[in-house]
């Protein structure tokens, strides 16, 4: 992986999930994102959830920029596409944006039907029958 891209470009990574009332559910996002920070080349990786629990799109946004991002790429930690990834994330890291001039976005597709769901599920399985 990257910090940057070959232009003068340096990305922030913003990984959001849904956003629980549910303390556990919201520290999962934290780990899966401290997992990342420390097993990607990227610099600036920061979480967010789309509602119901902080840091928000909008906080994210801000605080990869605060370190230095001019681009920012923001993964849906979900896995399927629906509402959310078609409207509201894009929505919300747009409405983000409007605050930080000449900062884009870009944002991904959510995780499946990616080839490696296929053995994290084979794994799930295995894990029940040991």
């Amino acid at each position: 992986m990257r910090k940057t891209t070959n232009d003068d470009t340096k990305l922030g990574i913003i990984i959001v999930d849904h956003g629980s009332r549910r303390a556990e559910s919201n520290d999962l996002l934290l780990e899966v994102v401290e997992q990342f920070r420390q097993t990607s080349d990227f610099g600036i990786v920061e979480p967010a959830h789309m509602e119901l629990a902080e840091p928000s799109i909008a906080e994210a946004f801000a605080r990869c920029v605060a370190q230095g991002a001019n681009r920012i790429i923001v993964h849906p930690y979900f896995l399927s596409p629906g509402r959310h990834w078609h409207e509201d994330i894009p929505q919300l890291a747009r409405e983000a944006s409007a605050n930080h001039a000449g900062v884009s976005f870009t944002v991904t597709h959510p995780l499946g039907p990616h080839p490696l769901m296929l053995k994290i599920i084979q794994d799930r399985i295995e894990d029940c029958l040991d």
